[in-house]
């Protein structure tokens, strides 16, 4: 069963959906070497980081954002972290990374290896945004924020591109729960293995730090992974989405809590009344993936791609995936210590 289920999970990029079937390794030195890092630092091409290679300075951002906050070595224990993914993930309702990260998490802190303390506060955290203070204080900021970012940014994109399981749909309902402990235990041996932080930071050029960026500045690398993808998402979304799409979602974000928006997809047409009839597809497209990524479907994609190529679609969609996550991922709960000065670092400043 073991071997079978890894040999499925290898196959996983096959589940992509939208875009052109991703080939490991192929393609420009962009492409190639996050390719590489990725299979190294999860022992496999992960399908949620390879969905955006058809848009190579999208793929080097989602990486730089998702290695230098779970993956990379911190001051925050990777089962913290993996416990953030969960929780984000449960509140955006993506199967898909609640299974791979639950996995993950069980595997690092199940019966042969104990409890890992600070999980519990973290999940509820991640689950709202809110509560009296963030469970962590400053200087562990970076890495909790930076995780709640990355998978608000990731649900979104999951959501759009992936179904709702990492397993195949070839693994039988009765084998899925030994299938998933599996997983667990294929992620475990690269999830406790030393990770040395800023190597994704190769394949982006340097930024200056984004306004909304505070909470991350007690971690330099963090705050350089984070600018440089930011920047490199928004400075592709200049060249392929109209203005007048970027302005219909950025008012639609702007006060947003995150919460439901409601089972039809009226709501989404109503908010892009004002966007031209050329455009609307899109503007459509990016307000859902931003605020319900789970109601995107073939026909609403199907819309946008009677003129984009798969570069704009995933342009579109990382775009509107990181405004939300931008306004969402820092939350609002105080964050201990920045409030009173004890420890000098400057506050975090959520959107």
């Amino acid at each position: 069963m073991s071997t079978l289920v890894q040999l499925a999970l290898r196959r996983t990029l096959g589940q992509i959906r939208h875009v052109d079937r991703v080939r490991p390794g192929r393609g420009g030195a962009t492409v190639v070497g996050v390719h590489r890092q990725v299979e190294a630092d999860f022992g496999l091409l992960a399908p949620p980081i390879a969905l955006h290679t058809a848009a190579p300075p999208a793929l080097a951002a989602s990486w730089a954002m998702l290695r230098e906050a779970l993956v990379a070595d911190g001051r925050v224990s990777r089962a913290v972290k993996e416990a953030v993914a969960s929780g984000v993930s449960e509140r955006n309702r993506c199967p898909y990374c609640v299974e791979v990260h639950s996995a993950t998490l069980d595997a690092l802190t199940g019966p042969a290896v104990g409890p890992v303390s600070g999980v519990d506060p973290v999940v509820d955290w991640a689950r709202t945004g809110r509560g009296a203070s963030a469970p962590f204080d400053c200087l562990s900021a970076p890495e909790h924020i930076g995780t709640s970012v990355v998978f608000h940014y990731l649900n979104r994109m999951v959501a759009v591109f992936l179904g709702d399981s990492p397993l195949p749909p070839t693994v039988p309902e009765s084998a899925r729960a030994t299938a998933r402990r599996v997983l667990g235990r294929m992620m475990r041996p690269n999830a406790v293995a030393a990770h040395r932080p800023g190597r994704s930071l190769e394949f982006l050029p340097p930024a200056d730090l984004a306004p909304d960026l505070a909470w991350a500045t007690p971690s330099p690398v963090l705050a350089d992974a984070f600018s440089r993808a930011y920047q490199a998402i928004e400075r592709l979304a200049e060249r392929t989405v109209p203005d007048e799409v970027r302005a219909a979602v950025g008012t639609a974000v702007t006060g947003w809590d995150g919460g439901p928006v409601g089972l039809s997809r009226a709501w989404a047409y109503d908010e892009t009344e004002g966007v031209s009839a050329a455009h609307r597809p899109a503007a459509v497209l990016a307000l859902l993936t931003a605020k319900a990524a789970y109601q995107v479907d073939d026909s609403i994609v199907a819309d946008f791609r009677r003129d984009g190529t798969d570069t704009e679609l995933i342009a579109l969609t990382s775009w509107a995936a990181l405004t939300a996550a931008r306004a969402l991922g820092p939350g609002s709960a105080p964050v201990p210590h920045a409030i009173t000065g004890e420890c000098g670092c400057p506050a975090p400043q959520p959107l």
